[in-house]
């Protein structure tokens, strides 16, 4: 009788356990209904908004480490080239030759972004500029490299002479292409300072990166800036992909006369690159503005002067004094004029005197300088021994 009730207890047990584990035909019915979680919006890294015309820099998330720039480093091997035409050491119909390792390790019989360069073909330096900038041609860049240099090693060497002249700190090339190399770094910021150098210093060249297509030997090969023809107002500059850098850009556009330049990386696919891209130049016009405060010349304010020939004087702007900040802030903004006074005369004329400095919550401050309308001497004998004496009965 009690091992009949032992082994009854222990069947509705197993009973119990086999009603309680569910019918795998039943789980997997149920995970084929469930919809797929959403993916994970791909979000650009190391983004960089800038001012095109003041170089200042509007958001920066994590912009100044350096990161792999891709193909994103080629704007220093075309500048490096440009710079050799305007110096007039080679002209656009100088012809370089096609050698066997540019052909071989960069060309056809490689994987990477190439414009079918035949081996020991003569090259003319325009063709050559335009496969770099329009279809990202190693070869190209290889072929240049070794024109102008003897060798791609020699020629990164002029690279980082030009990119620590330039005060791009954190650039390090170990190659022309923007290939992987661990050493090869540069941060979004000093691409997008370097992008803006470009566009200002060669405004004859820089239309080249507006072009949609480039045909060479036959051969016609589409320019993969996302946007372009997408963005109004959008005219260049260049794409990336490795590996280890990921999908990224160096864009800029003009709307309304008002430039901006945007960099990122870090984007797992071309499409992701090409939905940041959009989003993030929006944001560079939409979400940022320039705000006028006075022309170079205007008169901002006047100073104290002790011991000069007039009292005051007149503060100008010396240059054209442009805020530039998130519209959120703009309400939040204050100026108020710096200077280490009463100033002492002499004070020349156009010489910097005084600060304007603006100021607030969630912005970085931002100082301009105003100089002094016109010359101010010393005051005479009496006047300087009557100052002299009212600090000394009354003080300042």
């Amino acid at each position: 009788m009690n091992l009949q009730r032992k082994f009854g207890a222990f069947a509705l047990v197993a009973l119990l356990v086999l009603a309680l584990v569910p019918d795998a035909d039943a789980q997997r019915r149920r995970a084929r209904r469930a919809p797929a979680a959403p993916p994970t919006p791909a979000i650009a890294q190391h983004v960089t908004i800038m001012d095109g015309a003041s170089g200042a820099i509007l958001s920066c998330e994590n912009c100044e480490a350096p990161i792999p720039p891709a193909s994103m480093a080629k704007l220093m091997t075309v500048l490096i080239v440009l710079e050799r035409l305007r110096a007039h050491e080679i002209t656009m119909d100088t012809r370089f030759r096609v050698s066997e390792y540019a052909w071989r390790e960069h060309g056809a019989m490689s994987s990477g972004s190439h414009m079918f360069l035949p081996v020991n073909a003569e090259v003319a330096v325009r063709d050559l500029l335009q496969g770099a900038v329009i279809v990202s041609a190693n070869d190209a860049c290889v072929v240049l490299a070794e024109g102008i240099a003897g060798s791609e090693e020699a020629f990164v060497a002029l690279m980082n002479r030009r990119a620590a002249e330039l005060g791009l700190r954190s650039a390090r090339f170990s190659n022309v292409t923007g290939v992987d190399h661990p050493e090869q770094r540069i941060s979004s910021a000093d691409l997008a300072r370097l992008a803006r150098h470009l566009i200002m210093t060669y405004p004859e060249f820089y239309p080249v990166y507006s072009r949609r297509q480039f045909t060479f030997n036959n051969r016609t090969q589409m320019n993969r800036n996302p946007l372009l023809g997408a963005f109004t107002g959008a005219d260049g500059v260049k794409t990336g992909h490795t590996d280890e850098s990921g999908y990224g850009l160096i864009g800029s556009a003009v709307l309304n006369g008002e430039r901006r330049i945007i960099v990122f990386n870090g984007l797992p696919t071309m499409a992701s690159r090409n939905s940041e891209a959009q989003r993030l130049m929006r944001s560079a016009f939409n979400d940022y503005a320039i705000f006028e405060i006075a022309s170079a010349g205007d008169a901002v304010g006047e100073a104290q002067v002790r011991l000069g020939g007039r009292r005051t004087v007149q503060l100008l702007a010396k240059e054209d004094i442009r805020v530039l900040a998130p519209q959120s802030v703009r309400a939040g903004l204050t100026a108020h004029i710096e200077y280490s006074g009463p100033l002492r005369p002499p004070i020349a004329r156009d010489q910097v005197v005084a600060h304007l400095v603006v100021e607030g919550p969630d912005f970085e401050t931002q100082r301009f300088e105003l100089v002094a309308e016109r010359n101010v001497g010393r005051a005479n004998w009496f006047a300087r021994a009557f100052e002299g004496l009212r600090l000394t009965l009354f003080g300042p």
